[in-house]
């Protein structure tokens, strides 16, 4: 069982692998950076993105031009194309979710996404399953109603 929770570790650290580089340890930590910098929230509110690369040349235009990852960055804003993240956490389908009303409610982006202005390099870390999920709505006495997240058939 233990090799198998190792081997699951470490496909789950190269499977992470990003494009360019990314500390949330720096941007989020040492730089104080509001999540929402790097990750708006458009209407209506369901996802977090991630800004284009032009954003982040507004600081990097500066700091670490000699980097080969900045210069990477750099050569996709001035083409206008986006990096493609590897995407670290998703939700299901079928599941409604909204990080809107989740922030709404005062809920942190740490609470479901773990200390990630400690992280250099993120992972999942948290449980977002259903079981999880509902961990922490009955922790904040939040609705367990079924039709709160899920479509249900006839309604």
């Amino acid at each position: 069982m233990m090799r198998l929770c190792l081997l699951l570790l470490a496909v789950q650290a190269i499977a992470q692998q990003q494009p360019i580089p990314f500390s949330h340890k720096v941007h989020a930590g040492a730089m104080k950076l509001a999540c929402k910098t790097c990750h708006p929230n458009p209407d209506p509110g369901e996802t977090e993105t991630i800004v284009a690369p032009a954003k982040c040349m507004e600081c990097h235009s500066a700091i670490k031009t000699e980097s080969p990852a900045i210069q990477r960055l750099a050569a996709a804003a001035k083409e206008g194309k986006d990096i493609p993240w590897v995407r670290v956490y998703a939700i299901p389908s079928f599941v409604n979710f909204s990080h809107r009303k989740h922030t709404d409610k005062g809920v942190t982006c740490q609470d479901c996404h773990g200390p990630v202005a400690e992280r250099d390099q993120l992972v999942k870390e948290t449980d977002l399953s259903m079981g999880g999920c509902m961990q922490c709505h009955t922790a904040k006495k939040a609705s367990l109603d079924c039709a709160l997240c899920h479509d249900l058939p006839g309604q």
